[in-house]
């Protein structure tokens, strides 16, 4: 089993890798200026994810199928929550106000979708493998309130300004709480294919681009720039203690296999790749966030597989 979770995840990683390596590639050679990465950023969060979103949740969803679909939210709520404790412990560990708020962001929030989705469809069954699909899709609706609302806030933060409640309907939170209240009214059912064809399509152009932009602004990063300290506390918390502590709750108390392998898979994978194009979107120097993306996937190619085989293995006995 460890092997199999070694070479799945080292294939995911990879794949990430390959596209960010095609964004450091573009700036590097010029191909793609400074401005253009900019436009890029805007375009990922105003218009490709919340097309996203938008399209999932309005084919896939619905509350009569999954009764205790609010669940999930609440268990992602959980794990960010837990993420911003552990965050905080080692944040007195980090030098300057932005770099301890770019790191707690880093520590918080995880790259939810991207890695479990194509994890889960390599290694399980076919008879578990749609619910899980749901399980992380309905994971991703509090995922995605709370890192485009509490998560943008902390990154957008300035030492004397004030809380602004338009921060929080961005347009990923503005997409996701539409599509709920349009399945909710029943009206989904009147919005015709030949409109969702194309947002699907525009949506799933987000993952790419994403990519590229994490690619891209590791382009800008000086090696003797990278911060070895705030990134070997990085890793330790976000690689080592986060899917740790889950491995205890989830034995304590003999959580469901499916429902155990989401809390330790969203709590073993890397910081969120989104994460660079939200700093880079809101024209905030890139302190850590980069390299710290960076440095998680790296590290996630050995400590992913290690602790989805230590769950499979306590699940076993």
């Amino acid at each position: 089993m460890f092997l199999e979770s070694f070479k799945v995840t080292g294939t995911a990683v990879a794949q990430i890798f390959f596209l960010g390596a095609l964004g450091y590639f573009l700036i590097r050679k010029k191909i793609l200026a400074e401005e253009g990465l900019n436009a890029l950023s805007e375009l990922v969060i105003d218009v490709t994810l919340p097309l996203m979103i938008f399209s999932q949740l309005i084919k896939d969803f619905s509350f009569s199928l999954y009764p205790d679909w609010w669940i999930f939210p609440l268990i992602s709520i959980a794990v960010t929550v837990t993420g911003l404790i552990v965050g905080f412990a080692f944040m007195g560990f980090i030098g300057g106000g932005q770099k301890k708020l770019q790191f707690l962001n880093l520590v918080a929030f995880q790259n939810s979708g991207y890695l479990p989705i194509p994890l889960v469809a390599a290694f399980l069954a076919p008879d578990k493998l749609s619910a899980m699909f749901i399980y992380i899709f309905l994971f991703l609706l509090g995922f995605n309130l709370v890192m485009f609302s509490v998560g943008l806030y902390i990154l957008s933060y300035a030492k004397n300004g004030k809380f602004k409640m338009m921060t929080l309907l961005n347009p990923p939170v503005f997409a996701t709480l539409a599509s709920l209240a349009l399945i909710f009214l029943g009206l989904n059912k009147f919005i015709p294919e030949t409109v969702l064809s194309p947002m699907r399509m525009m949506g799933n152009c987000t993952v790419p681009l994403a990519m590229l932009v994490v690619g891209a602004n590791l382009a800008m990063i000086r090696l003797r720039d990278i911060d070895a300290k705030a990134m070997l506390l990085l890793a330790s918390a976000k690689l080592i203690i986060l899917p740790a502590l889950g491995l205890l709750f989830i034995t304590k108390f003999r959580i469901p296999e499916l429902i155990g392998l989401l809390i330790i898979l969203q709590l073993a994978v890397p910081s969120a790749t989104n994460l660079s194009v939200i700093i880079r979107s809101y024209k905030k120097e890139d302190l850590l966030i980069s390299q710290g993306v960076f440095v998680t996937h790296l590290g996630s190619i050995v400590t992913l597989p290690l602790f989805l085989s230590l769950y499979f293995t306590l699940k076993a006995w």
